[in-house]
């Protein structure tokens, strides 16, 4: 019963967390100087009159409003504005699955290698292997993720021909990007980690599992690395959120056709309906793993309760 008074609160809430992003993005892109049919050659006002009829722009703003909020509503975000013959939802169909494979392939590449440097660094603490893990940590998240994929371009496509430069539609034009947009996130989780596992193994029920005879490697895979993952699924909600809908700047080095990719022609476009269903999608996926975590806390710790 908790379980379900839980999720049906969740829901109340998602549902108004999502009018209320809803309402500041349409407020925002309304107020932004420019429209979506400006451009530097002037249009003929006739034209103009006819193309914001044709997508109901000359309706007065409260109409418009309600008109899109009952259509998102409904999950039909409408017409692009500026990819002519296509909806939003058709533009989100295509691109959401090239962002989520990215998203897969860089979160298992930052949850694998995060966690294994993380859990090494604090058994061997103050070690030159600590040392040496929580350097390239920090240097994961002080480098921007465009100076790592020019380097990662130069060093695997150039001089060490192992991947291509650019595109979709095999697995081998994925790990590059994937690896590249995993490695800010695989540093945070290492940083995390670690200083999660050094709290736990100081604990008592782990100096007990020691003095019951456990193998070390059991102890810490088994008891500690189970009460230290608490910070990393906090973490991994807006993470797994942020990769799975695609990074921007990832999605444009590599010409990846994602989600990314058109959020950022979206916004240069003005195209407002595809912006409003991008932000719509990120939010929802937000919401939801968020949702996750809080109920992955209660089946790993026993002492949490829903409420």
């Amino acid at each position: 019963m908790a379980w379900l008074s839980f999720l049906l609160k969740r829901l109340a809430w998602m549902v108004f967390t999502l009018w209320i992003v809803f309402t500041i993005s349409w407020t925002i892109m309304r107020l932004t100087p420019g429209g979506p049919f400006d451009t530097e050659k002037r249009i003929p006002a006739e034209i103009k009159r006819n193309i914001e009829a044709r997508y109901r722009l000359d309706q007065p703003w409260y109409r418009q409003y309600f008109e899109n909020l009952a259509s998102a509503a409904r999950l039909d975000f409408g017409p692009s504005f500026r990819l002519k013959d296509f909806t939003v939802n058709e533009v989100i169909a295509q691109g959401f699955p090239v962002s989520a494979s990215l998203g897969v392939f860089a979160l298992c590449f930052a949850l694998s290698l995060g966690m294994t440097a993380g859990v090494i660094s604090a058994v061997w603490r103050n070690s030159p292997v600590d040392y040496a893990f929580m350097a390239l940590a920090t240097l994961g998240i002080a480098v921007p993720v465009f100076v790592l994929a020019g380097v990662s371009i130069l060093l695997f496509v150039f001089l060490l021909p192992l991947f291509p430069a650019a595109g979709w539609g095999s697995l081998r034009q994925l790990v590059l990007p994937a690896m590249c947009l995993g490695a800010p996130y695989a540093a945070y989780i290492a940083r995390l980690t670690r200083t999660s596992m050094l709290e736990v193994l100081h604990l008592d029920y782990i100096r007990t599992a020691y003095a019951k005879g456990l193998a070390p490697r059991t102890v810490i895979v088994k008891h500690a690395l189970r009460g230290a993952i608490t910070p990393v699924l906090t973490y991994l909600a807006p993470a797994t959120a942020a990769l799975l809908t695609g990074s921007l700047v990832v999605e444009r080095i590599f010409n990846l056709p994602g989600m990314g990719s058109h959020f950022i022609e979206a916004a240069a476009q003005r195209d407002w309906t595809l912006e409003m269903g991008v932000v719509l999608v990120y939010t929802f996926l937000l919401y939801c793993l968020n949702t996750l975590v809080d109920l992955s806390y209660a089946l790993i710790d026993p002492r949490v309760k829903l409420q």
